[in-house]
Order: structure tokens, then C-alpha cells, then sequence
């Protein structure tokens, strides 16, 4: 598609993303099933031990003694899934960035090449990851936890100031007035943090640096990827819908589901039910974000930076390549370094250098050289 790079409208954009879906979607399938495999395994144990903690678990032990352990399992269960979950979708978001950009030139792509090829800077992209949660969620929401103290203290002192108001109108109108800005700001965020990843895996930046340059790339079309994240978002809860539903009125149509007897069955049925069409839903619409990601990134370099022209110019042989010759690979804290090989045609064969005058052969008859 290289030859079809120029600016594209909202809905030309929606178009190709359905094209290369469609045409490559095992392949963005197979990428996006890890992240929520993963999503899923541990939402299904949670909830099938704190399943089992209501049946039975509750009558096994003193009160006291049973919420403190199973307090303690789900603080070690979140601990030791927070970075699994951490690790698994950075490097898939990577991995679907590098396989959307690699088909979109006209390349090819599979599952196990796009991760291949992210691997070794993995730890770039899960701390990519990381610190887009830090900026987009994690401080506007230790920004409100703070505010909301500051709110529960100034409610307390409202009542002993006889104030008519009760506590939980201050304390919620509070609460509310300090959120709006805070989400105003997370989304925002986002939006100016869309093309981060698309812009350190095509163009190998480090983390920070992918951030301040997804700024101003991001500049003049946060209002289309708005739109793409609405529309996504409510495809995605059209199709759990879709999904849910007949499931769940299957479920209570089966003769005698409704039966105390079978409650627990009953309920972890259901469980699985969302979860797995929750799991379904998110394998689906997972690929549509990436693919529409990428090819926003091409066409803000093409209406900023004339990526279009650059790339014509370089195929022309006009301009020389970025890197005409590939960089050694960067080795990952958890693999050895691999030695960097200068390819032969890099390497300019050594000149015969003449010997001096003095040192050539001559003629007995004239005495001149050869």
C-alpha cells in the first residue's frame, strides 16, 4: 500500500482498517488473543475463588481469621498479576503496531514475527506502557483521592459549623466538582498520547521520548481518534450485547435453573458467560484500535512531514535511506547481546596501492621502467 500513501479523511481511514482486518485477521486476532487470555485466566480465578469463599470457604474458618486470608490472597493475587498483565500488553500493543505498520508498506506479517521483533526491547514497551497509565489514569485519580480528603475534612468541619447541608450532599457535590476537570484531563491525555506507540516501534524511541514527540503529532486530529474511540467503544458494547444476551436467556430457560439447588451452578455459569464474552468482545475489537492507531500516525508524518514524498524520493533512490545499514540490536536485560555483522556490501574492498618509483623493475638497455 506504499504507493497509496497521501492524507486520508476519518472515514477513509475507518475503511482501511477494515480492509487490513479483514484481509490479515488471524494474524491481529492471534496478537491481541494473548493480552486478554491472560485478562481472563485471572478474572476467572478471582471470581471462582471468591465463589467458592461464599459457598463454602466462609464456614470453614473463624470470621476473623477466613476474611483475613482470603484479604491476603487478593492483595498477592492483584501483586503478582499487576505486572503480568503490565508486561503482556505492552508488548502486544508493540507487537500489533509493528505488524499493522509492516503490512500497511506492503510487508508482510505473522504472530509470531511481530512479537519476534519486539522482544528484545520489550522492557521499552512495557515502561511505554506504564508511564502512559501513570500520565492518563494513575495521577488524576491520586490527584482526586486527595481532593476528596481534603473534601471529607472540610465536610466534617461544615457540620460543626452548623451549617444545614448534611455531610454526604457536601462530601458528593465535592467529590463531583473535583472529578469532571480530572476525566476531562485523563481523556485529554489520551488522545495526545494515542500515536506514542506507533511512534516508538516504527521509529525505535526510546519511552519518554515517543511520549513528547506523540504531542505534537497528535496535534489537529485529536478530534477524529475522539471519534474512532466512541465508535469502537460503542461497537464494543454492541457486540457484548449481542453476545450476552442470548446467552443468558439460554441459561435460565434450562429447566430447573432456577431452583436453589442449583444456584451456585447457576451462578458460576453465568460468570463464565460474561467473562467469556467479555474475553470474546476484547480479542475482537482490540485489533481495530491498533490498526486505526497506525495508519493515524502515517497520516499525521504525512500531513506534517511529507512522509508521503520522503518515502517516494528514498524508493527513487533520490535521497539515501535513514539507515543504509542496519543498526547492531539492542540486547534485552533478559538476553545475551548479539554481535553486530557489517554486511559485505558496506564495506569498501581495500585500493591497490602503486610501490614508489625507485622500487619498480627497468630495462638493462634504457634503464626506464617497465
Amino acid at each position: 500500500m506504499e504507493s497509496n500513501l497521501r492524507p486520508l479523511t476519518l472515514g477513509e481511514i475507518l475503511d482501511r482498517t477494515a480492509q487490513l482486518y479483514r484481509s490479515h485477521f488471524l494474524v491481529f486476532l492471534g496478537i491481541s488473543v494473548l493480552p486478554t487470555g491472560v485478562i481472563l485466566v485471572l478474572a476467572c480465578v478471582i471470581g471462582l475463588v471468591a465463589a467458592w469463599w461464599g459457598a463454602a470457604g466462609a464456614h470453614s474458618v473463624s470470621t476473623n481469621t477466613g476474611y483475613a486470608l482470603v484479604g491476603l490472597f487478593f492483595v498477592g493475587l492483584a501483586l503478582l498479576a499487576l505486572p503480568i498483565l503490565l508486561a503482556v500488553t505492552g508488548v502486544a500493543t508493540a507487537a500489533m503496531s509493528h505488524a499493522v505498520s509492516c503490512i500497511y508498506l506492503g510487508g508482510t506479517s505473522t504472530i509470531r514475527g511481530a512479537y519476534k521483533s519486539v522482544w528484545r526491547l520489550g522492557w521499552r514497551y512495557i515502561w511505554l506502557y506504564l508511564l502512559r497509565a501513570l500520565i492518563v489514569w494513575a495521577a488524576p485519580s491520586a490527584v482526586w483521592v486527595a481532593l476528596a480528603f481534603l473534601a471529607a475534612g472540610a465536610t466534617v468541619l461544615a457540620q460543626k459549623g452548623g451549617m444545614g447541608a448534611s455531610a454526604d450532599t457536601i462530601f458528593g457535590s465535592a467529590a463531583l466538582l473535583v472529578a469532571i476537570p480530572l476525566i476531562g484531563y485523563g481523556i485529554w491525555m489520551l488522545l495526545r498520547l494515542s500515536l506514542a506507540f506507533p511512534t516508538a516501534v516504527v521509529e525505535q524511541m526510546g519511552a519518554w521520548r515517543a511520549v513528547k514527540r506523540s504531542f505534537p503529532l497528535s496535534q489537529g486530529s485529536k478530534g477524529r481518534i475522539l471519534l474512532l474511540y466512541l465508535l469502537v467503544g460503542a461497537l464494543g458494547w454492541i457486540l457484548s450485547m449481542a453476545v450476552m444476551l442470548p446467552l443468558t436467556i439460554a441459561l435460565f430457560l434450562i429447566p430447573g435453573v432456577n431452583n436453589p439447588q442449583h444456584a451456585q451452578t447457576a451462578g458460576v455459569a453465568m460468570l463464565l458467560i460474561v467473562y467469556g464474552s467479555s474475553f470474546a468482545v476484547q480479542a475482537l475489537i482490540e485489533p481495530i484500535y491498533g490498526i486505526a492507531l497506525v495508519l493515524f500516525y502515517y497520516d499525521q508524518r504525512i500531513r506534517k512531514e511529507g512522509y508521503d514524498i520522503e518515502l517516494l524520493m528514498q524508493q527513487a533512490g533520490m535521497v539515501p535511506a535513514a539507515n543504509p545499514v542496519p543498526p547492531a540490536p539492542e540486547a534485552a536485560p533478559w538476553l545475551a547481546a548479539v554481535p553486530h555483522v557489517v554486511p559485505a556490501a558496506a564495506v569498501e574492498p581495500p585500493q591497490a596501492i602503486a610501490p614508489p618509483q625507485s622500487m619498480q623493475p627497468t630495462t638493462e638497455a634504457t634503464g626506464e621502467p617497465q
